[in-house]
């Protein structure tokens, strides 16, 4: 497949606060990529430097292999890209917006705009202004699908949006990625919405990546263990993430087996080990921890 996003040691500050330090990924064509990390990770800093709207202290990263400080005309027409879930232009109404953005677009397709729309009943005189919160996000989604572009950049998409407005706005997605081998790079706080949809995911944490990884390896393997143990402390374990107590027991999380993590546990005299599958929250909070 080829790559579509590839982003080479990135390192960024916001004064002398480190936000990333060699950060090095890629995207390939097809996949869809869910990036998560907790408030001030760099979620959204990393898709104004791809969309060159900032500059990284060092690094590069490049979008259909074009530098993110020189992206053409026509390679900017090949991406979609939804910030918090926004539209702008409010003061348009339905028709007027739809006939803004078709100038900019050679392939726009505004078939599949109003065909999303008649889903809202709202009229073609109607003004975004005046459109609930997922009403205006369905907008800016068919805006986007009209662009027909190859890859989409979506800032938490599900910001502001009721489950049902969620669950259309995923299903909506999904056809989109996998009728036309688009990509798709998105970030959401709500990530029961990401486990539904993402191939691939990206996990940041304070200055680094902490893990890249396909969703399905991640839930296959990474599990929470509980045990008993008297120790009132349990240091740093190699291949071990956030051993905790709670109350009279003690919790772990890893990608290793129950015995190797026995083993790992060996010197804390531990019992009643058990060991539990996980949601992809689960998971993100197993590997980041809960503060």
């Amino acid at each position: 497949m080829d790559t579509v996003i590839r982003c080479d040691n990135i390192t960024h500050y916001y004064g002398n606060k480190l936000i990333y330090e060699n950060l090095n990924f890629e995207v390939k064509q097809g996949k869809i990529l869910g990036l998560l990390g907790k408030n001030g990770t760099g979620k959204t800093t990393i898709i104004n430097i791809l969309n060159g709207y900032l500059q990284p202290r060092s690094g590069n990263c490049c979008i259909f292999g074009e530098n993110m400080n020189q992206i053409s005309p026509a390679t900017k027409a090949r991406i979609g890209l939804l910030l918090e879930g926004h539209v702008q232009h409010a003061y348009f109404n339905v028709r007027q917006i739809e006939r803004f953005y078709s100038s900019f677009y050679p392939n726009w397709k505004r078939e599949a705009y109003y065909e999303l729309l008649k889903k809202l009943q709202v009229t073609e005189t109607q003004a975004i202004s005046t459109m609930s919160c997922g009403q205006r996000s369905q907008v800016a989604l068919g805006l986007i699908f009209a662009q027909d572009p190859d890859l989409l950049i979506l800032d938490d998409f599900s910001m502001g949006l009721d489950p049902g407005y969620r669950r259309l706005f995923i299903e909506y997605l999904k056809e989109y990625a996998t009728s036309g081998n688009k990509t798709i790079f998105l970030t959401s706080h709500i990530i029961q919405d990401m486990e539904m949809l993402i191939d691939d995911c990206m996990i940041l944490d304070y200055g680094c990546l902490l893990l890249h990884e396909p969703t399905r390896y991640i839930l296959d393997n990474f599990r929470r263990f509980r045990f008993k143990s008297e120790a009132t402390a349990i240091g740093s374990i190699d291949g071990l993430w956030n051993s905790e107590k709670i109350g009279s027991t003690w919790e772990t999380y890893s990608f290793l087996s129950d015995d190797e993590v026995k083993n790992k546990l060996s010197s804390y005299n531990i019992s009643d080990l058990k060991e539990e599958k996980l949601s992809l929250e689960d998971a993100f909070i197993g590997l980041t921890g809960k503060y």
